[in-house]
């Protein structure tokens, strides 16, 4: 039983503190990594010089007169050997050691007879007892609950899971670098909104004590960047969390970071080749490849990206015409594919419905979508060529938009009256339609150059490993654990 496992080993940790004093000593000696050992063996192995290696307990291994310990850092791991003929409290550490403790151990390197690359430990000493065991298998459907709930111990047991994050972080890293190489200014904006814009969505609603207010946590990034354009900036970017009152799937998560950048005197005919630049550049600099898997598909970022015209495909896989269709026939098609519109739902919300479920899973190697009709985007310029719509472009590969692109609109009145057919939306039932913004219409109204605008979330990184998203998220939000 669990319980009896904690309770003989809090014995040990009395032991070890009797003895050594403390079980978790404040400060610890170390000279080298395994890495280093591993890395400079023939060099460290003719060596006799002592070194101090610190790590974590993985493996033990108890043969009479000789203990084999898999120790184990950031770096790697090494076999480390304690010999009773030459260890002086050899016993102590066979009464008190565990898989899971953290020990520091002075040795010299030296190969086994089975060639080993190995430490011959000549003192040791436990630096932070384990309380409770280890697992050494997942079992069953609670696998990923309990890899998500205690990522901890995922890291622990599974070195795959610490390398994701460490290409995570590669991935972030590769963003702001090329865009801080291009003279974007990184920025920090608030997470606190009294009106969150920027994108469709429901938000979270807070309330802050001292100014007696309720606000609400950004659902996006977009309309404080673009004040700083109004500002006189003009070329700015932000890599922030946001928040999203919404449903969980494989794609969707209700806190996650994402990037967005402003770049004023541009437009979406920059921006489409500035893009795909930077996400090949990403994407190599994460994988070291251009080509990935998903779900069995190879995807080739290498190639030049098409473009596709949204209302074209969204037309031959519904004979319907998105621009021109009335809302109730767009009820009618989304009611005979098995969706469930409800009856709120304006006509944008429909189309998009309707695309996700018959065009989107279709797009699997990398492409532009591009030409959406201006229900879709209340945000974004309406097209030269046609006014019906905008001047948007998703990226879309593996059957999900991956990143979202607009020639962004800076017209005060055409703003303001997107927001009002928004509000009507609002006050029908549609919780995620967008709301008024004065404070952001005012700042327009001031004058906001010609400007281009994108946005990528961690959903894209999520694409590359092939994963979902919760399991790229170090600490992925989840319902409390009923006891």
């Amino acid at each position: 039983m669990l319980e009896d496992i904690i309770k003989e080993r809090k014995k040990k940790l009395e032991e070890i503190n009797r003895a050594d004093g403390s079980a978790f000593p404040v400060k610890v000696k170390r000279t080298a990594t395994v890495s280093e050992i591993l890395d400079n063996f023939p060099k460290v192995s003719r060596s006799t010089k002592k070194f101090f290696l610190v790590g974590r307990v993985i493996g033990l291994r108890d043969q009479g007169g000789l203990i084999f310990i898999d120790l184990e850092d950031e770096t790697g791991h090494i076999q480390v050997v304690f010999k009773k003929a030459t260890l002086k409290n050899f016993n102590f550490l066979k009464s008190v050691i565990d898989r899971g403790d953290f020990i520091s151990v002075v040795g010299v390197a030296f190969k086994t007879k089975r060639g080993e690359k190995s430490v011959d430990a000549r003192e040791f000493k436990v630096i932070s007892k384990s309380l409770r065991p280890i697992p050494t298998e997942w079992f069953g459907i609670e696998e990923i609950e309990t890899r998500l709930r205690k990522r901890y111990l995922d890291l622990i047991l599974n070195p795959e899971v610490k390398n994701i994050f460490k290409k995570k972080a590669v991935f972030w890293r590769s963003f702001r670098d090329y865009l801080l190489k291009n003279n974007f200014l990184e920025v920090e904006t608030p997470v606190l909104e009294s009106i969150p814009g920027g994108a469709e969505a429901e938000p979270f609603k807070t309330h802050h004590n001292a100014l007696e207010t309720d606000f609400y946590l950004r659902i996006s990034l977009e309309l404080s960047l673009k004040k700083l354009l109004v500002g006189g900036f003009e070329k700015v970017f932000e890599i922030g969390r946001i928040f999203r009152n919404e449903g969980i799937d494989r794609e969707h998560l209700q806190d996650y970071t994402q990037l967005e950048f402003y770049w004023a005197y541009h437009d979406l005919d920059d921006l489409i080749p500035f893009t795909e630049k930077l996400y090949k550049s990403v994407i190599k600099n994460t994988v070291g490849s251009l080509k990935t898997k998903f779900e069995g598909k190879t995807i080739d970022w290498g190639k030049k990206w098409p473009k596709v015209s949204y209302v074209d495909a969204f037309l031959k896989a519904n004979k319907i015409n998105p621009i021109n269709a009335t809302k109730e026939e767009l009820f009618k098609k989304a009611e005979s594919l098995g969706l469930k519109p409800e009856k709120n739902l304006g006509k944008g919300r429909l189309i998009d419905l309707i695309f996700k479920k018959t065009v989107r899973p279709n797009l699997i190697q990398p492409c532009f979508l591009i030409d959406q009709p201006v229900e879709l985007e209340p945000l974004a310029k309406r097209s030269k060529k046609n006014p019906k719509i905008v001047e948007r472009f998703q990226i879309m590969a593996c059957g999900t938009e991956l990143g979202k692109g607009f020639s962004e609109l800076n017209d005060p009145i055409d703003q303001r009256q997107r927001f009002e057919e928004q509000m009507k939306l609002r006050e029908a039932g549609d919780k995620e339609a967008q709301q008024l913004d004065e404070d952001f219409l005012e700042a327009l109204e001031y004058g906001m150059p010609p400007a281009a605008g994108f946005g990528v979330s961690e959903r894209l990184f999520a694409v590359l490993m092939d994963k979902s998203v919760r399991e790229t998220v170090i600490y992925p939000l989840m319902k409390s654990k009923i006891k």
